[in-house]
């Protein structure tokens, strides 16, 4: 199966990307991981104008995935899955459109910068009160603890964790892609014994592996983005966590010493691939829900 974006889906594709390529996001990244949310934000409102947080309700899963594809690729901070691809559906009530949201699973991702922070406790969505800071991997992608209180009225929890799923996925997928643009640019420019180093044949073969596991990942996302089943999106997950895994363990070794410190704009990349392969479900959840799902099928 050939998956194609229409004329509109890949304007819109075109109009996310060109926004966020001319608005500097590594730049908002470094300054929300310090605590200056103000570029961040900012870019949350030109991202919010164009309908970025109205698309799980106004549009269909294949624009969500759109955008987060392009989120991952810029490395945008803020509750992006939590406040537009899960609370839409979950509260279907509430306009969240003009608003940051958050929801604790257990803990809350940048809540310090949310309206409204909600909580997920025994299956049931509550009103919550942010905690203490916990450490986390990425540094601007901020968690804390909740305390959680009243119950809220929800909708479909089951199909707001299945969207947040797949825009964990796509957000992945963009992450490996620009680990791997950036690799690409960066061993043609890198020489060793007088030849790029992009000119070695075993560096070619890890490049060309990343780009295998990704093509391999993208069909799973968007398959997954037409049915949004409990199956299809966990495959996508776990797919697209292994790409975005492999993009970023390859693009370390080929940048070397060098892609090991903070002041390189690589390690934005690979602190959100690490932070995000256990977010919204570990692989191992994801597998065991997969099977789960296989067997209950034979």
């Amino acid at each position: 199966m050939k998956f194609t974006l229409t004329d509109e889906q890949s304007g819109f594709a075109r109009s996310v990307d060109d926004l966020l390529s001319r608005a500097d996001p590594v730049a908002a990244n470094r300054a929300w991981a310090a605590g200056d949310h103000e570029p961040g934000l900012k870019l949350w409102s030109r991202l919010a104008d164009l309908g970025v947080t109205s698309l799980a309700t106004e549009a269909t899963p294949v624009e969500v995935c759109i955008a987060f594809e392009a989120i991952g690729r810029h490395a945008v901070p803020g509750p992006w899955i939590e406040s537009a691809a899960y609370l839409p559906l979950a509260l279907p009530d509430v306009d969240l459109t003009q608003s940051r949201a958050t929801v604790a699973t257990p803990y809350a991702v940048d809540a310090d910068t949310a309206d409204t922070v909600y909580a997920l406790v025994d299956g049931e969505l509550h009103e919550a009160v942010r905690g203490d800071p916990v450490t986390s991997v990425d540094p601007s992608r901020r968690l804390f603890t909740v305390t959680a209180g009243d119950r809220v009225d929800h909708g479909d929890l089951d199909a707001a964790f299945n969207l947040a799923v797949l825009a964990a996925a796509a957000e992945l997928l963009g992450a490996g892609e620009r680990v791997l643009a950036d690799s690409v640019a960066y061993v043609k420019q890198r020489t060793q014994f007088g030849r790029a180093i992009g000119s070695y044949q075993a560096i070619k073969h890890q490049l060309a592996n990343v780009r295998i596991a990704l093509d391999f990942a993208r069909p799973l996302v968007l398959g997954a983005a037409l049915e949004v089943t409990p199956r299809s999106v966990s495959a996508a997950k776990l797919q697209a966590a292994d790409a975005a895994n492999l993009a970023a363990r390859v693009g370390l070794q080929v940048h070397g010493a060098i892609g090991y410190t903070e002041e390189h704009d690589l390690s934005r990349w690979l602190l959100r691939v690490r932070a995000l392969q256990s977010a919204w479900g570990t692989s191992t959840f994801h597998r065991e829900r997969l099977l789960a799902d296989l067997l209950a099928a034979r």
